[in-house]
Order: structure tokens, then C-alpha cells, then sequence
């Protein structure tokens, strides 16, 4: 059996001298790993690099096999990115958070949202925030979705500013203030649209749904919080420092 499809190639691991065991993130078919014959080759190299997005023909006798991969370039991101400290260290979030994913269960609207981040690498004062409702929206997709639609207390829905810690739903300004010490931020761009993307409202973000991911998702499998995400999050409490 056979299928062609688009594909983020994420990580590799070495089979042999010269293949490559690749996992891609694929629009149609999820989180899927197949064998590519001289991945490791130097004509093959520049194409699987974290982070490209590649055309993939995926092929095997049985549809439980391993099964291999011819693959094609389509959008060099991860090249792009070898500069960018940063945006290197988003990818390796990217990368390693997939991983939670099931395998062969596709996610079209997270595997939409992972291209929107890489192709915005090029604004680097709006990715992170993509990087954020990426993380929120992987939440959503694990089952563990924060519900930021109205206050938990009140049922309003404007002036939202918090979240609460024990039910991942919003609260508002007003009725969170007598327990703000132990509510977590709500940045404003995650509840509107229009909101601008500022760099401590950012590094709220990721505070928001690392609490949750490390609480809810990692926790409880002994796994811990990627370390290009620790990376990604101390360069960029460095640049708003020195904002």
C-alpha cells in the first residue's frame, strides 16, 4: 500500500551508515515514521532538517509496517533558521511536544498551525505568539483544552485576565482579584484578535500552557518539559530584559 501527502519533517534516528528512521508530521496521516534509504547522504541531508516541510510517498506491504519514504523539498524552514537561536529552539519544541501526539491520528488543524509558526519565523516579534496558541491548541488536542470563553464566576466574557490553575477556565479581572496570587495570566491576544503581541504577555503565554502541559500531559507519563523549550522561554525573558 502507498499514500503521498505534506509533511514536517521533525527528528531522525540513524538505522545503518547510511538510512535514516524520519518522523513527519503529516497533514493527512498524523505523526508517522518511516525509513528513508540514504537519509543520511549528503544529497539527502539538506532536505531532512528539522523543520522542513517536504512531500512524502510513503509506501509499505502491510499497513502496520514501518514502511519508507521518498521525500521531496518543498520549504527549507529549518535552513532558514540556523541564525535564529530562537526560532532553533522552537523547532526543537515543535519537534519533541509532536511527539506526544498518537501515531497515524491525524491533527489537520495543529499540523496547520505548527506551518503557520515555521513560516512566520521571519517576523520574529509575531511567532512567538503563534508558538503559544500552538501550545494551547495541542492542550485542546490532547483533551486537556482551557475554556477561555467566560469568567468561571461570573459568566461575563470581557475584561478576562485570569486563568484558573485548578479548572483551566478564564476569570475575570474583577472576580480574580482577591485571589490573583494564586491565578495564572491570561495575555490578552489569546482572548482577542486585535490584541498586540507584547513580548511579557508572550512569556505569560507560555507560562499559562507550561503549567498545564507540564501538570496535565508530562507529568503524569514521568515525562519533563523539552529542553529547547527552557531554552526558547530564557532567551526570551533575556530580550525582554534588555527591551
Amino acid at each position: 500500500m502507498d499514500w503521498s501527502d505534506e509533511g514536517i519533517f521533525l527528528s531522525g534516528k540513524p538505522l545503518g551508515e547510511a538510512n535514516l528512521i524520519a518522523e513527519m508530521l503529516t497533514l493527512e496521516h498524523g505523526r508517522h515514521l518511516g525509513l528513508v534509504r540514504g537519509g543520511r547522504s549528503r544529497r539527502v541531508r539538506p532536505t531532512l532538517q528539522s523543520g522542513n516541510l517536504v512531500r512524502v510517498t510513503w509506501r509499505a506491504r502491510l499497513a502496520d509496517h514501518l514502511g519508507g519514504y521518498n521525500v521531496e523539498l518543498m520549504e527549507a524552514h529549518g535552513a532558514r533558521a540556523l541564525d535564529d537561536p530562537r526560532a532553533l529552539a522552537a523547532i526543537g519544541t515543535l519537534a519533541e511536544f509532536v511527539k506526544l501526539l498518537p501515531e497515524r491520528d491525524p491533527h489537520p488543524e495543529l499540523y496547520s498551525t505548527t506551518l503557520h509558526v515555521l513560516r512566520s519565523f521571519a517576523e520574529p516579534d509575531i511567532w512567538p505568539a503563534l508558538l503559544v496558541y500552538w501550545e494551547f491548541q495541542l492542550l485542546q488536542e490532547l483533551g486537556f483544552g482551557l475554556d477561555l470563553t467566560s469568567c468561571a464566576a461570573t459568566g461575563e466574557t470581557e475584561d478576562l485576565a485570569y486563568v484558573s490553575p485548578k479548572s483551566g477556565r478564564a476569570v475575570s479581572r474583577e472576580a480574580g482579584a482577591p485571589y490573583a496570587a494564586r491565578m495564572l495570566a491570561l495575555p490578552r491576544f489569546l482572548v482577542d484578535g486585535d490584541a498586540p503581541f507584547e513580548a511579557s504577555e508572550i512569556v505569560a503565554g507560555f507560562a499559562l500552557t507550561g503549567f498545564f502541559l507540564e501538570r496535565d500531559v508530562l507529568a503524569p507519563h514521568g515525562l519533563k518539559v523539552p529542553e529547547a523549550r527552557n531554552r526558547l522561554l530564557d532567551l526570551l525573558r533575556r530580550d525582554l530584559g534588555a527591551a
